[in-house]
């Protein structure tokens, strides 16, 4: 790691050109250690391209990418970026096998360990061309994790799932954040699901970060209130958890909804709700501070 230990990744200055095109143009941010990092922009603002350069599938034309660790050792940078490259005619083991041997890694048993955390491990011998597009984004993810990454990069990875495989995504990642102490890239269309995963965001707009901010900045930056509907059998044990995580708490006893008003960071909250024990079957956003910022700060439709 780095002699100061508070990034992970660094980028200044980052331009790429492809031919008379500028897709970055003088690119700036500062991904904390152990963060999950939002990219949030429009279509072609340069989200994919700034990930296949921190990742190393592509060259900047200018300016530098430092990294707080050593980022040329095979398997420390781990990528997910557009689609995974998957043999639909193996199994999830198999291909994860494949993937150790592209980076050199021995095969023993971080393997299967590798496709229980990821929620693969019961799969045996069926052909990943069979698996629903849930389970190829977390084949994916799990050879993203050969080599035990220091960083993360994801493209996307919730986007065309349905409800439940967005839920297993989320669930999956925060739970690498958490346990494994993974610092975790990722650009999503669906700001609502991102404003519950991330800590820190960049806001990109023509190949440039208009603004970096960190989540809990949000709420007091002039967006207005987050508000959310919990669903859980146990409101009343809900709401004191959601109370001394700052959020004014109400049941509604006709709908059996928790509702909630103010900024929250899901993964505090459900940690949280664990120890408490509460299970939170449902998290509903009805209005994402992160939307509201991003059309404000950018104007226009928003369309990350």
């Amino acid at each position: 790691m780095s002699e100061t230990g508070d990034f992970i990744i660094k980028v200044k200055d980052v331009s790429k050109d492809y031919g008379k095109f500028r897709a970055l143009e003088s690119m700036s941010f500062t991904v904390p250690k152990g963060s999950i990092y939002g990219l949030v922009g429009r279509n072609g603002a340069g989200k994919t391209t700034i990930m296949r350069i921190i990742s190393g599938l592509q060259k900047p034309t200018g300016g530098t990418v430092e990294y707080g660790f050593d980022h040329k050792k095979l398997g420390k940078v781990g990528a997910l970026v557009e689609l995974p490259s998957i043999y639909s005619n193996q199994s999830a083991r198999e291909n994860l096998i494949f993937q150790y041997i592209n980076l050199g890694l021995k095969i023993d048993g971080s393997v299967d360990k590798i496709l229980n955390f990821v929620g693969l491990g019961n799969t045996g011998s069926k052909k990943a061309g069979k698996f629903s597009l849930g389970m190829r984004q977390r084949l994916g993810i799990a050879m993203a994790m050969a080599g035990n990454p220091e960083v993360l990069i994801l493209d996307e990875p919730i986007n065309g799932l349905d409800p439940q495989g967005i839920i297993q995504i989320r669930d999956l990642l925060i739970k690498l954040n958490k346990e494994k102490g993974v610092t975790i890239i990722i650009s999503s269309h669906i700001l609502s699901e991102l404003s519950k995963l991330a800590t820190d965001f960049a806001f990109v707009e023509s190949g440039k970060v208009v603004q970096e901010i960190k989540a809990e900045d949000l709420e007091t930056d002039g967006t207005g209130s987050l508000e959310t509907e919990f669903y859980t059998g146990t409101p009343e044990k809900l709401i004191p958890v959601l109370t001394a995580k700052g959020l004014k708490a109400t049941f509604d006893s006709k709908s059996g909804i928790v509702h909630a008003k103010g900024y929250y960071n899901l993964t505090n909250v459900v940690l949280a709700a664990n120890e408490a024990g509460v299970n939170i079957a449902r998290v509903v956003t009805k209005e994402t501070d992160l939307e509201t910022y991003f059309v404000k700060l950018v104007g226009g439709e928003s369309n990350a």
